[in-house]
């Protein structure tokens, strides 16, 4: 019997020589303009950035930056953090919202790992889902970033925003439908730096509101089905 692959990728939607060009076209102007994409959330090992990730849920980046180093100096190990109280864990991830909730994730996610991983933090996708606070959008941040593994797109609030404003899925908020548009648009190994790039454009020149067009030239030469495009017309 053949070994089930644990970081198999979904079934992903057709798309055209045309649309794959045009996309190749936006990724290379992205590398262009974002040379050095990269996490923004500092982690040092396969574990914190499982940790940090399951804190950045409606929380940005910058304050679980300013949390986590406390909490990996105190808990540095899944063991450590198995074993933790937890209303030592509530005090020091309250800053990042949903703090009990985030506590008892990190908490049930440390104890998984050390009782059915030997300590380690999974490398696949399936396994990765069994951790509590740990969805898909976790899984990709890890698996990309600490394992550099493609299994898939990190669709955040930047990358819906951006993929909707470049006409690169006709799927205004549903995240898989997006993620899978995204995955057949673009080479599997652009995948993990693809959402880095989206997401500095969209905190940077395209932001969510926006009083004017932008006038950034990737939007001026790409964003041609979004509101950019029409205020850019009405010459607001």
């Amino acid at each position: 019997m053949a070994k089930k692959d644990k970081n198999s990728l979904p079934k992903l939607p057709r798309k055209t020589k045309k649309q794959k060009e045009r996309a190749q076209e936006i990724l290379q102007e992205l590398y262009n303009y974002y040379p050095n994409p990269h996490c923004e959330l500092t982690h040092r090992n396969p574990f914190e950035l499982l940790i940090a990730t399951i804190l950045s849920a409606q929380c940005t980046d910058e304050r679980v930056n300013k949390v986590t180093p406390e909490l990996f100096e105190t808990y540095p190990t899944p063991e450590l953090m198995a074993e933790a109280p937890l209303e030592e864990l509530e005090e020091l991830v309250r800053s990042t919202g949903f703090y009990r909730n985030k506590a008892k994730s990190l908490k049930e996610a440390s104890t998984r790992i050390v009782e059915e991983f030997d300590g380690k933090v999974p490398e696949n996708m399936e396994d990765l889902l069994t951790l509590r606070g740990a969805a898909r959008k976790t899984a990709n941040v890890v698996l990309g970033n600490a394992f550099d593994t493609n299994v898939g797109v990190v669709v955040d609030t930047h990358v819906k925003r951006f993929s909707n404003r470049f006409g690169l899925t006709k799927h205004p908020s549903n995240t898989d439908k997006i993620e899978r548009d995204l995955m057949a648009l673009f080479p599997r190994e652009s995948w993990t730096d693809l959402s880095h790039l989206m997401i500095h454009h969209g905190r940077g020149p395209c932001k969510a509101r926006i009083s004017k067009a932008p006038d950034h030239p990737l939007c001026v030469k790409y964003g041609k089905n979004c509101e950019c495009q029409k205020m850019r017309e009405r010459g607001e």
